[in-house]
């Protein structure tokens, strides 16, 4: 189960940016990610699977704190 830092979240458009906590990967979430949560903020700690949909990473699942 990876594990990454909030880096971005707008609240409106319900995307973000997530880096890894190799410090260097960035990868982008969407709603589809938050299940059912609404709010992130930068610098908050998560874990979320990665599953490949149509030839793309995508984050699902995203779980707020380290497990």
């Amino acid at each position: 189960m990876p594990q990454a830092t909030v880096k971005s979240y707008d609240s409106l458009t319900k995307t973000g940016m997530l880096i890894a906590d190799d410090g260097t990967t960035e990868t982008p979430f969407d709603g589809d990610a938050l299940g059912m949560f609404r709010f992130l903020r930068p610098g908050q700690r998560v874990t979320y699977d990665v599953v490949m949909r149509d030839g793309e990473r995508r984050i699902l699942n995203l779980r707020i704190g380290i497990a």
